[in-house]
């Protein structure tokens, strides 16, 4: 598991592995109304209290300018290569704001990914309760799992799964970013579409998340993340719980063998 503090255009200085997926939260590009459906716009997440001082502030430096083009060529250059055989093809699933999927979907095709099924994940709260104007407001976060020409690993059990799930909130993992997404979406997708040992790259890495997910199901994860903040949040709330979490799995996985062991 490393975060590197660094944008992904200086990917080969690492000499990283090429990924079976690569998960990515890109900026929105929706500048300084970044706020505008988030609690934080106003003080202590009230709208009664007013105004905060993230009212009318981006989420992030690139967010109102984000180059798509230079993330395609990262993703393009970094996705393990079209194998032979079926059922082992490498993928990227891009999280986005509704209306980007469809700039996301023509520019992908510019870089040889020809397929996507779009994701939406349905949640049972909306930020934008805050807006007191709104009768109708928005509680789905919007994804695109995206491919070259052979379908991605799947694993599943041989089991469909709808385009549409449920987003499942994650009230334990220390929240230390705007956007971060829940843990137990991520490691979903992680293990639906990656085998243990796997490497999964997140190049937009924010939180770290991705790598924590990835690192609790035994896959080897590499992340960039440009804001010393998130970089040093991540190392001193998330990393170092990371190693206790997978010693608690072990000893629950040895203490299963032993009870199936006595019971022979």
């Amino acid at each position: 598991m490393e975060l590197y503090r660094d944008h992904f255009q200086n990917y080969k200085r690492y000499n990283i592995p090429k990924a079976q997926l690569i998960i990515a939260d890109i900026p929105y590009n929706i500048g300084v109304n970044a706020y505008a459906s988030n609690p934080q716009w106003y003080k202590d997440g009230d709208n009664k209290n007013g105004e905060s001082e993230l009212a009318g502030r981006q989420f992030f430096d690139t967010d109102k300018d984000f180059r798509i083009a230079e993330f395609m060529h990262f993703v393009s250059t970094m996705l393990k290569k079209e194998p032979k055989e079926k059922g082992q093809a490498g993928c990227m699933i891009v999280f986005c704001e509704f209306e980007q999927q469809f700039m996301l979907i023509q520019k992908a095709k510019e870089y040889g990914f020809n397929h996507y099924i779009n994701l939406v994940f349905r949640k049972n709260y909306s930020a934008q309760v805050l807006k007191a104007n709104m009768k109708i407001v928005g509680n789905c976060e919007y994804a695109l799992l995206l491919y070259r020409d052979k379908l991605p690993k799947f694993r599943n059990n041989g089991q469909m799964i709808f385009n549409c799930m449920d987003y499942i909130r994650d009230t334990e993992t220390p929240k230390i970013h705007p956007t971060q997404k829940s843990i137990h979406v991520i490691k979903a997708l992680i293990s639906l579409f990656t085998d243990p040992g796997d490497v999964v790259i997140d190049p937009c890495a924010g939180s770290g998340i991705t790598l924590l997910a990835a690192e609790m199901l035994g896959r080897k994860s590499y992340g960039f993340e440009i804001k010393k903040e998130y970089v040093e949040a991540f190392h001193s709330k998330l990393a170092q719980n990371v190693q206790t979490t997978i010693f608690q799995q072990e000893l629950l996985l040895k203490h299963e063998q032993v009870s199936l062991f006595n019971k022979r």
